[in-house]
C-alpha cells in the first residue's frame, strides 16, 4: 500500500492538502511542520515572505517536512504548487535566492504605490495583507471586468477557481488545467479575485508567469 501523502500541496485560494501530485515549484511560508511526524502545526504561515522555488536547485536534496537545518532543526517547510499562476494565486512571491532573474522581474513590475527601490519586506507586508489565506478582502468582480484582468490572474465561481488566458478561463485542478471555457458563456455567473491586487498589477505590467503544460 503507497503512503499516505503528505499535507504539503498549496491550492489557488493558499489552503494547504495532502495530495499525491507534485506540480512544477515548490515554496515556503518558514516552519510550519513538526518534523518528527511530518505533519503541520496549527499555524499556515511562519513569516510574511511566502516564496516560489525551483523544485531542482544546484543538486541540493531536502527530506520533505523532515530534519534539514543545522543542527538538526526543522528548516522550511517545503510546500508544492501546480505552476507559478497557482503560487502567485495563493500570494506567494519569486524567491530572490534560487529565482533570482524571476524575483526580479516581479518586483521591477511596480505595483501602484511602490517605487523602484521598494524593499522585499514591504512587497511581503502588502501581499500579506491582500492573499486569501491571510485574511485579505473577497474581492467580487463584474463578468464584464474579467476581460481586462491579465493573463495569469486566477479568479473564483462557485468556489471553483479558473486562471485566465487568452481571453478563456481556465479550470484549474490539482493536476493541471481543464478544457478552456469563453467568457461569455458565464457572463451570468458571480466571481471574486483570487490573486493579491498587488500580483495582478504586475502581471498587467509584464510578469509572465510559469504555466502548467495543461494550460497549452
Amino acid at each position: 500500500m503507497p503512503p499516505m501523502p503528505l499535507q504539503n500541496r498549496v491550492d489557488p485560494f493558499g489552503a494547504i492538502h495532502a495530495v499525491a501530485a507534485r506540480g512544477l515549484f515548490t515554496g515556503n511560508r518558514g516552519v510550519i511542520h513538526d518534523p518528527d511526524t511530518r505533519t503541520l502545526l496549527r499555524r499556515r504561515w511562519a513569516t510574511k515572505a511566502w516564496i516560489i522555488c525551483e523544485c531542482d536547485f544546484r543538486g541540493q536534496r531536502r527530506e520533505v517536512m523532515g530534519r534539514n537545518a543545522p543542527g538538526g532543526r526543522p528548516g522550511w517547510t517545503e510546500l508544492f504548487f501546480l505552476d507559478e499562476v497557482t503560487a502567485l494565486a495563493a500570494g506567494h512571491r519569486p524567491c530572490f535566492y534560487c529565482r533570482r532573474d524571476s524575483a526580479l522581474a516581479f518586483a521591477s513590475c511596480l505595483a501602484g504605490g511602490e517605487g523602484p527601490r521598494t524593499p522585499a519586506p514591504q512587497m511581503d507586508a502588502r501581499l500579506h495583507a491582500e492573499r486569501r489565506a491571510s485574511g485579505g478582502a473577497v474581492l467580487p468582480l463584474e463578468p464584464a471586468q474579467l476581460a481586462d484582468l491579465p493573463d495569469g490572474t486566477m479568479v473564483e465561481q462557485n468556489g471553483l477557481a479558473y486562471a485566465l488566458r487568452g481571453g478563456r478561463l481556465l479550470p484549474w485542478d490539482f493536476s493541471g488545467y481543464g478544457p478552456p471555457r469563453k467568457i461569455p458563456d458565464m457572463s451570468t455567473a458571480v466571481f471574486t479575485l483570487i490573486t493579491p491586487p498587488s500580483t495582478v498589477a504586475r502581471l498587467a505590467r509584464g510578469y509572465r508567469p510559469v504555466w502548467h503544460p495543461s494550460a497549452y
